[in-house]
């Protein structure tokens, strides 16, 4: 059994939280194989999803930071191999598939009206025909993608500009009655039915109620984070405060759950009845801003005293970092911050400009960003690194 913890100095605290996110164990010495993705993939229980390209699509950025290189399309294979689904699980998010019967209070909120989503609901409120016959064109057509749906007969605006189409098919996919069998080379969804998707044994799966699926995913929250607070727990997989309080209480009664006070922070916190510090850690890396370790901001602050804010909307003048800044995580602690962009036409890993945390000597990281560097522009397929002045 492990050992019980009744308190944590912020030190190991941090060391709980970067075990449980998978910097307990060395990268590969060689390639990292599918099977690596696949068990990585399942211990963090969500990759978030982002469409910017400036360096690499921020869903592949977790498998580096903690695997090294690997087969850029494994998130891609794992999906064919109906291993993973994509649902709103933080965000957009690639999922275990074995969670999917945890969502399914989410769709049925969702397609019965007990949850509304802007846009969504009140478009299917008043479109019902032409949403029942998008569906029963996929069903019977098979797998389509919004543009070979399209409706649209003027050109298209801002991103978010959606045709009908495309708005019926989100519909059906946030109820689940489409799901994702992957994406195109243009990273649009392709939908599909679950029965085609999924494996038979998650179709066949017992559908948990909502408040054991809820409970279920405080659980997941708990082991993947390692030591949180009650809001922690709830945001890892989008869920509400105020509705998981009580649960978070039943998971403490039942023993699942043990809390325990972390030096300095105000709130209560969480650990599994499984936690232990991990003997050693391997946690240098380049994290992405949607890193499941760092997307939640003032859990960062509490937990590496890092202050951290994505710029990629603020207009550029206004931009402190810069427009698609890494933080520089080494021997534990985030010590910098890493603009960077693939420069693919002229095979360039550019980082644009590199800024150290307070106390921080730029020498002191040198050695190790330098290699971080040089192993994604491996892992890329890019010839070189360069590296601005900033």
């Amino acid at each position: 059994m492990a050992k019980r913890f009744d308190s944590l100095s912020i030190a190991d605290a941090r060391r709980i939280a970067l075990a449980a996110q998978g910097f307990d164990t060395a990268r590969p010495k060689t390639k990292a194989t599918q099977r690596d993705v696949d068990a990585l993939i399942s211990r963090l229980g969500v990759i978030q999803i982002d469409s910017v390209n400036v360096l690499v699509r921020s869903q592949e950025l977790p498998l580096f930071s903690r695997l090294g290189n690997h087969n850029r399309n494994a998130i891609p294979k794992a999906t064919e191999q109906q291993k993973l689904f994509e649902y709103w699980g933080h965000e957009a998010a690639h999922l275990p598939v074995d969670l999917h019967p945890l969502f399914r209070w989410k769709m049925d909120a969702a397609r019965t009206g007990k949850v509304t989503h802007w846009g969504l609901t009140s478009f299917y409120e008043e479109n019902k025909a032409f949403v029942k016959r998008t569906l029963k064109h996929v069903e019977k057509n098979g797998s389509t993608t919004s543009r070979e749906l399209s409706t649209r007969t003027e050109k298209k605006g801002t991103w978010w500009d959606w045709d009908e189409a495309k708005v019926a098919l989100e519909y059906l996919f946030l109820t689940g009655q489409l799901m994702s069998r992957g994406r195109g080379s243009d990273f649009a969804r392709i939908y599909d039915t679950p029965d085609r998707v999924l494996p038979q044994r998650i179709i066949d799966a017992p559908i948990p109620s909502e408040h054991d699926a809820r409970k279920e995913l405080l659980v997941r929250s708990a082991i993947a984070q390692g030591v949180a607070t009650a809001s922690d727990l709830a945001d890892y997989y989008r869920q509400k405060l105020a509705t998981v309080k009580p649960l978070i209480a039943e998971l403490v009664e039942e023993g699942e759950l043990r809390t325990v006070a972390v030096d300095g922070w105000t709130e209560k916190s969480f650990v599994h009845r499984n936690a232990k510090l991990p003997k050693q850690l391997h946690a240098t890396a380049l994290l992405s801003p949607f890193d499941s370790l760092v997307w939640c901001r003032p859990r960062n602050e509490r937990l590496f005293d890092f202050h951290y804010r994505i710029e990629i909307y603020t207009p550029k003048e206004k931009r402190k970092f810069g427009y698609y800044v890494l933080p520089f995580m080494m021997d534990g602690e985030l010590v910098g911050r890493v603009d960077l962009k693939a420069d693919r036409a002229n095979s360039q890993l550019l980082a644009l400009s590199v800024h150290t945390e307070k106390g921080v000597k730029r020498s002191a990281i040198n050695d190790a960003l330098n290699a971080e560097l040089d192993a994604m522009a491996i892992w890329l397929g890019l010839d070189r690194v360069q590296i601005g002045r900033g």
